[in-house]
């Protein structure tokens, strides 16, 4: 048993979307559940209505009873994203057995058939659809995964039976090389760009970072690897594994006769083991087809019938904050994305560009971490001028301090919109009141969550007046 003398499990930082997938999990395999994070979501609500008992005081005193009887029966799960100086951190590792996140999950992929998705973009919408293709076909799946299924409103997907799950899709992320902690039979890399180099300091490095990666996939298993990421890993790509390439113009798995609407994308897919025409996929999106097509071919290769795939491809809802569609009446259309890196905001700006080619789109973008900001300004600006009319906020820090000399300012000169301003947080609700737009596209990885529901709320109550 992986987890053997186990007892109780404590989460430093219970509320991250990685975190969080992990205590379902052990909640559901029975241990008791507590965590500690720095401030309530709606995440932490929904883990304490599971059962949790969850504490936002930095403080010894806050720590449930029982998780502190017997330090030799807890497991404390920890994210490097706590300071060094918490007082729960520095206790904790002064009395207890502590594991980061990453370990935690290479421990259970050791014990099950594990397909790992990898990949600086399309991880979550990638790993959630094979989890969802699987599952709906009645396969014993479990998943861990970035973001809250639209399908199953968790980061979490289960068997329909307790101990059944002989399949278990992850995440393998990259950040702090944690994806080198996994056992995967299956891998899939969706794209090898730069990101991160705060932690692998160069693209070359990142680049062997990928390669280390699929070096841990069985040999008795298969890599795919997108088009594109493995032209950038190059001849060094070593696996023992078989090795299937997909994308959208590949010369292996690809797809036909793609044709973008308002709210959906049609497409073949063309494999080597089945052609399957007239696909509905409701999350719109040149990248979200490319997504599909190796979550096909995975699912064909365990069994799934083209009838399930079909079926599963048209009612697969996505995942929030993925090209998520909050409002799609004509003329006031508003899409929200996770977006962070300038190829994520070409991927999302081109796809809305061919769902509605004739309306003007104004996108909002928080860039994402100073270093980030820093390092693809250029990129980011040239992938913002796609747009119409661009709103700048200003960079979340995450897990960094200001850099000097470096804001989101810094992104202006460069994109070449008809319109481009920098505002407040605080502001975005009386500038929208004010340009109207046709066409908003929300976009960023920090906090601008936040102002989701009311832009939604807004843009209906706006689409509801004009109507009336």
């Amino acid at each position: 048993m992986t987890f053997k003398g186990i007892h109780k499990v404590f989460f430093l930082g219970i509320g991250g979307i990685g975190m969080s997938a992990l205590a379902r999990w052990f909640r559901h395999e029975g241990y008791p559940v507590a965590g500690y994070d720095k401030t309530p979501s709606p995440l932490t609500k929904e883990l304490e209505k599971e059962g949790m008992l969850i504490t936002f005081e930095d403080k010894v005193d806050s720590i449930p009873l029982d998780f502190t009887t017997d330090p030799d029966e807890v497991l404390v799960v920890w994210t490097p994203a706590i300071p060094k100086d918490s007082v729960l951190l520095n206790f904790f590792q002064a009395h207890y057995q502590l594991k980061k996140r990453s370990e935690v999950l290479g421990m259970i992929t050791k014990d099950f058939y594990t397909i790992a998705v990898a990949g600086t973009h399309g991880k979550t919408s990638t790993s959630s659809l094979i989890a969802h293709l699987l599952k709906s076909a009645g396969k014993p799946v479990a998943a861990f995964l970035g973001g809250i299924t639209q399908n199953y409103h968790s980061n979490l997907i289960l068997p329909v039976k307790s101990k059944e799950a002989t399949l278990v899709v992850v995440e393998a992320d990259e950040f702090d090389r944690s994806f080198l902690r996994l056992h995967p039979n299956e891998a899939v890399v969706t794209s090898a760009d730069p990101d991160h180099l705060d932690i692998y300091g160069d693209e070359a490095t990142i680049l062997d970072g990928f390669r280390d990666f699929i070096r841990l996939v069985d040999k008795k298993g298969k890599l795919y690897l997108q088009t594109h990421a493995w032209y950038r890993l190059g001849e060094q790509v070593s696996s023992g594994a078989g090795i299937r390439e997909y994308g959208l113009r590949s010369s292996g798995i690809h797809a036909e006769n793609i044709i973008a609407k308002p709210g959906s994308f049609q497409f073949d897919y063309i494999g080597t083991k089945a052609q399957i025409k007239g696909l509905e996929l409701h999350i719109p999106g040149f990248h979200n087809v490319e997504n599909a097509l190796v979550a096909i071919a995975i699912s064909i290769d365990h069994g799934v019938t083209e009838d399930q795939i079909r079926e599963g491809i048209r009612s697969f809802r996505g995942v929030k904050r993925r090209f998520e569609i909050h409002s799609s009446d004509p003329g006031r259309i508003y899409i929200d994305d996770y977006a962070h890196h300038p190829e994520e905001i070409k991927a999302c700006l081109s796809s809305v560009r061919a769902m509605y080619p004739t309306q003007r789109m104004t996108v909002i973008f928080q860039p994402h971490l100073f270093s980030r900001t820093r390092d693809f300004a250029e990129g980011f600006s040239e992938s913002l001028s796609l747009a119409d009319e661009v709103v700048l906020l200003d960079i979340y820090p995450a897990r960094e301090l200001p850099i000097p000399g470096v804001s989101s300012a810094m992104l202006l000169d460069g994109i070449k919109a008809g319109k481009k301003i920098l505002i407040q947080k605080n502001q975005v609700m009386d500038y929208l009141e004010e340009s109207q737009p046709e066409v908003l596209v929300t976009m960023g990885a920090g906090d601008i969550d936040r102002l989701v529901p009311g832009i939604a709320q807004w843009m209906n109550t706006r689409t509801k007046h004009s109507q009336s």
